[in-house]
């Protein structure tokens, strides 16, 4: 049975965790949460209806329903994952159902930009090396160990140079990516700005 959610906050720069592999080109975000989720109105239930179509179809036997996976944080992906629309609940049903981090071919703009800001960094690879890592996972459990800072991921048997974006990279390390707690550190000067806006003091005359 899974924890229970907690949000990641603040800087990021370690991630570890038992793999999934997700095998497929342009798996959309209307495969990773379905649209009639889309009505929800918070994102905590999501966890449950990732990838509901496809899991319904293989009965039992999609990845993220085997046993083995259950505890797993770091997804394993092909080229073009999170294409389609740009609904902001694919990254938010993912992240609730456990993962932390994305290893792909590539990823979709928009998708990418989503997790960046709830606090999922999408890494890309090789498509050689992420067929050899699927393959892996596919036959044993893979637990793997993130450096965001130098962009390296290892476990027992590998060690790999990650790609991400630079800017992503950073505001991973900084905590940027964060709004909300950028947000609360800078009240002070939120505070003071809102004081100084023209028709704040002229609404207290």
């Amino acid at each position: 049975m899974k924890s229970e959610f907690t949000p990641p906050v603040g800087k990021i720069s370690h991630i570890s965790g038992k793999c999934v592999s997700l095998i497929g080109n342009d798996i959309d975000t209307d495969r990773i949460i379905p649209a009639r989720f889309l009505k929800c109105v918070n994102f905590d239930s999501l966890g449950k209806s990732v990838f509901e179509d496809d899991r319904k179809t293989l009965k039992g036997s999609h990845p993220f329903d085997l046993t083995e996976n259950q505890d797993a944080s770091i997804l394993i992906v092909n080229s073009n994952f999170g294409c389609g629309s740009s609904r902001e609940h694919a990254p938010q049903a993912l992240i609730r159902w456990g993962i932390r981090a994305i290893i792909g071919e590539s990823f979709a703009e928009i998708f990418y930009s989503n997790c960046i800001a709830i606090g999922i960094p999408c890494f890309t690879l090789p498509k050689k090396l992420i067929q050899n890592i699927q393959k892996f996972n596919n036959s044993k459990s893979l637990f793997l160990e993130i450096d965001l800072k130098n962009c390296v991921v290892k476990s027992e048997d590998l060690s790999l140079n990650l790609e991400i974006k630079e800017s992503s990279k950073k505001m991973f390390l900084s905590g940027e990516w964060d709004a909300t707690a950028t947000l609360l550190e800078n009240s002070s000067l939120v505070d003071k700005k809102f004081k100084a806006l023209p028709y704040i003091k002229f609404c207290r005359v």
